[in-house]
């Protein structure tokens, strides 16, 4: 980093520190797209790559207090977006297993069933899903039937992204277990 950026990487992150959001706010409209199409280069999902730049601004303006300014302020962010990116892939790892058993378990009653049974097979699993806890059942389908995401049912509900991962857990853990029952 030449002396002249580091002079002025140096005054930004000193305002910065001050509590100054009007450099907080140039640094977002700066970087914002720039962060968003490598968030999205690595996520490959538009909703994702934009909750990763926004949490990746939230945190940078929330530890600004920490900020070294030996560092780039653009590198601090770029390397944010990537570690934010890997703690999501590894949050949503977990969800995605969830998902696949439940779309096998679904796959696994059509094909063992003849088309007549196919209506008894729908039947069935919206039988087991209205069986589901009340809040769980609201949230799973939101999830699966409304296509909502992790993050838009959390909102809409007031509740925090944990509590929605955790009820569509629990629904497919649920589910999971009264078709082995049936079985």
């Amino acid at each position: 980093m030449s002396l002249d950026i580091y002079n002025k990487n140096v005054i930004l992150i000193q305002k910065l520190q001050e509590g100054n959001e009007e450099i907080w706010k140039g640094l977002v409209n700066k970087y914002s797209d720039r962060l968003f199409t490598y968030a999205l280069s690595l996520s490959f999902d538009h909703s994702i790559a934009s909750d990763i730049v926004q949490q990746v601004f939230i945190s940078f303006y929330e530890f600004r207090y920490k900020l070294n300014p030996k560092y780039s302020i653009e590198s601090f962010l770029y390397k944010s977006t990537y570690n934010k990116f890997i703690t999501e892939y590894h949050k949503n790892k977990s969800l995605t297993r969830l998902h696949e058993q439940y779309y096998y378990i679904l796959e696994q009653n059509l094909n063992n069933n003849s088309d007549k049974d196919l209506s008894k097979s729908i039947d069935l699993m919206n039988s087991l899903i209205r069986d589901l806890p009340e809040k769980t059942k609201k949230i799973f389908c939101l999830k699966k039937i409304n296509g909502l995401t992790n993050k838009e049912i959390a909102k809409h509900n007031k509740i925090s992204l944990k509590t929605v991962e955790a009820h569509v857990s629990k629904a497919f853990k649920l589910l999971r277990e009264k078709v082995k029952e049936l079985k």
